[in-house]
């Protein structure tokens, strides 16, 4: 009811498709400038409180929103100011409400508990968009938003009442700066979750041109909110039934050949609804799209969550929603000033035929297995200091990790390949630099080393070492003779 309300009062203020279009852009930008240190956030605080206190905020503004247009103050630029402080909210809360999932059902139902989080929230944008056509065509948008602010209190109470397990922590507390830093690094040496996250960029950069102009393309219909409400529903509506399809889909077809036959679906249903300007034909062609839309969104979704452990699991989902809805809000300011330069027909041909041609990518962009284990193996033995005071020290730091290895010459060039991978771990798990090294006097001598920023970023290495790591140290351990000698140096300074 909110998205239609800011969207069809920034039509009736008679703002051009450029504001209409900003209107997405103000609702997106917050997700890219937010997402990083939310998704700190979300991995260091109790998870519970933080959506309490943002709840709260989105409550506060929304209620704002609703007394100003009440009595008649809104403005165009007021309006894109209101819809970016109540998508800042949104944009914190999100990586830790999304991350909440895999605590609440097992990794086996989970592909099913997001399809049924899809339903749910698109059975809502199925039927709160009507609601708001018919409310505000009876009572006006400031009413709408009044409903929209007041709807906050039943999710407060709901996440209040939440009786959630809190993991104790054998590691020393991460700081924001750490995290955050900790979170980009980890994504960074993922190749398959930097992958998915190119991709799906790539794709809402283009599949957003329909949902930031079909204000207009209502508008231009009749110009009336309860036909833009109606074509959000229908949109709405054919996600749930997306949804639904998804399971039976899903038994019969690869995941891939799922997501990229719902991307050209979605890519044909922008053009069309450049190109139809019947109501009934253009209801059609957004039921089809929103089934599409749930199709590849949802396996997006199930996808980074079954990649990402616990630990890090909010600033990934961070990242992934910083490229998603920045793309979002790139791809709307686009197509918006596209629109207003060559008309909606021809950006929204534009923008579906870029949207069928990221299926493209599946060639040489798979998505990746969603079957790994990535819960924790915490088989290393924590080091034994003889120093007590220095290892008590959280702070110190850098900290030099030196791995000697024997390995079995007939099999060093197998061991090197594996140590390659293996220092992409580390890298990811928290090592700044990292090496491999062979000894000119000792042919089967090798040595890793690497360096993390400090004691305490060491220990947290400790137990973030998953399941799906573990075949990458068997390899190593038939590569070699004996078990490695490991070594720790603490900055002397």
């Amino acid at each position: 009811m909110q998205t239609v309300g800011a969207a069809w009062l920034m039509v009736s203020l008679n703002a051009g498709p450029t504001y209409v279009a900003l209107t997405q852009t103000a609702s997106a930008l917050p997700f890219f400038l937010f997402a990083l240190p939310a998704g700190a956030i979300g991995d260091i605080v109790d998870r519970r409180k933080l959506i309490l206190f943002t709840e709260t905020w989105m409550a506060l503004v929304a209620l704002l929103l609703a007394g100003l247009t009440l009595g008649g103050r809104m403005s165009p630029v007021m309006l894109l100011l209101f819809t970016f402080a109540l998508s800042a909210g949104d944009a914190v809360e999100s990586p830790a409400w999304r991350a909440v999932l895999p605590e609440l059902v097992s990794k086996k139902e989970l592909p099913a508990a997001a399809a049924l989080n899809g339903i749910e929230f698109n059975f809502a944008r199925a039927i709160g968009p009507a609601l708001a056509g018919i409310l505000i065509a009876a009572a006006g948008v400031g009413i709408a938003f009044l409903v929209n602010a007041a709807s906050f209190l039943g999710v407060i109470v709901v996440i209040a009442r939440w009786k959630r397990t809190v993991r104790k922590r054998t590691t020393p507390p991460e700081t924001l700066a750490g995290a955050t830093v900790a979170g980009v690094r980890y994504v960074r040496y993922s190749p398959a979750i930097r992958a998915l996250i190119f991709r799906s960029g790539c794709v809402m950069f283009f599949a957003s041109g329909i949902l930031a102009l079909l204000p207009s393309v209502a508008h231009s219909v009749k110009n009336s909110p309860v036909v833009y409400g109606l074509l959000m529903g229908f949109f709405g509506l054919g996600a749930v039934l997306g949804a639904l399809l998804l399971r039976p889909v899903r038994a019969r077809l690869s995941t891939e050949a799922v997501v990229s036959a719902a991307i050209v679906i979605f890519g044909l249903t922008t053009i069309l609804a450049g190109s139809w300007h019947a109501l009934a034909a253009l209801s059609t062609a957004l039921l089809m799209g929103g089934a599409a839309w749930i199709v590849f969104v949802s396996r997006f979704n199930v996808l980074i969550l079954n990649l990402t452990p616990d630990w890090v699991r909010a600033r990934v989902l961070a990242v992934f929603m910083l490229v998603f809805q920045g793309a979002v809000a790139a791809g709307s300011a686009a197509w918006g000033v596209l629109a207003g330069h060559v008309g909606i027909h021809n950006a929204l041909l534009w923008a579906g035929v870029g949207t069928m041609a990221t299926a493209v990518m599946g060639l040489f962009l798979q998505l990746p297995n969603a079957n790994i284990d990535v819960t924790p193996w915490i088989h290393w033995p924590m080091p034994r200091m003889v120093n007590g005071a220095a290892a008590a020290d959280d702070d110190a730091g850098p900290v030099l990790v030196t791995v000697e290895y024997e390995v079995i010459p007939e099999q060093a060039e197998k061991f090197l390949d594996a140590m390659d991978k293996y220092g992409r771990i580390r890298r990811r798990d928290g090592a700044s630099r990292w090496g491999i090294f062979r000894d000119l006097e000792t042919e089967s001598l090798y040595l890793e080393t690497f360096i993390v920023h400090s004691w305490a970023e060491h220990l947290r290495q400790h137990e973030r070492f998953t399941q799906a790591d573990r075949e990458i140290e068997e390899r190593l351990q038939r590569y070699t003779r004996s078990q490695p000698r490991v070594r720790h140096l603490v900055s002397a300074t």
